[in-house]
């Protein structure tokens, strides 16, 4: 299997580029690319948006991102939200994908939301999350939500049981045939994410400093 060309992470619902699992991954390729460029290797093009608060749009937006990139030579990371959106695009882009605690029916989860929402990392940034947002949501599942999801070899989910936000079983089901780490801590932002997950995650998606 070829390796990676571009790397793209997609952060959570209110999140952002600025999360600590984007920045920590993105300083590890980063250490990685210098390795590579010292080997004679090509680069692995870094991606992580700031994705819109629809669903749909952003899905178009990555999707516009990614045109051209050869077959098998995307990876992707995603967390939460960014997990679900993930599955989508691994699915249909025939990718390989790496989850972080990932959201399995947002469409469910996030309506309580609906209304005026303001970002994480950025308290004055405010934006509207909507119904027609979470009918959205409907239109990017995989499959039936309450089975496995197809092709899960393809996936590596990370997942905490203590998540205060998800419910781990469920997230373990969805992926169940797939790649799984369980593990007993972390929380939703997976705190150890750097110091114990962060080097499994790039070694599934085939990112090292000699991979050609």
């Amino acid at each position: 299997m070829p390796a990676p060309s571009h790397l793209l992470y997609l952060h959570g619902f209110r999140s952002s580029p600025q999360s600590a699992k984007a920045l920590v991954t993105g300083a590890r390729l980063q250490a990685i690319q210098n390795e590579r460029r010292a080997r004679g290797l090509g680069p692995v093009q870094w991606l992580c948006p700031q994705l819109p608060p629809s669903p749909a749009q952003a899905m178009a937006e990555v999707l516009a991102l990614v045109r051209g990139v050869a077959p098998g030579r995307l990876a992707l990371v995603g967390s939460s939200l960014g997990g679900f959106y993930a599955t989508y695009l691994a699915h249909r882009l025939q990718a390989r994908a790496a989850l972080l605690n990932p959201a399995v029916n947002p469409a469910r989860d996030l309506r309580s939301q609906i209304g005026e929402l303001t970002a994480w990392h950025d308290p004055q940034s405010a934006f509207h999350f909507t119904a027609a947002h979470v009918h959205e949501l409907h239109a990017l599942e995989v499959g039936d939500l309450a089975s496995a999801v197809p092709e899960a070899s393809r996936y590596l989910a990370v997942i905490a049981q203590d998540d205060e936000v998800l419910d781990w079983r469920e997230m373990a089901a969805r992926y169940a045939g797939g790649h799984l780490r369980i593990v007993p801590h972390g929380g939703h932002a997976l705190t150890d994410y750097a110091t114990h997950h962060l080097d499994a995650v790039l070694d599934f998606l085939g990112i090292h400093a000699d991979a050609a």
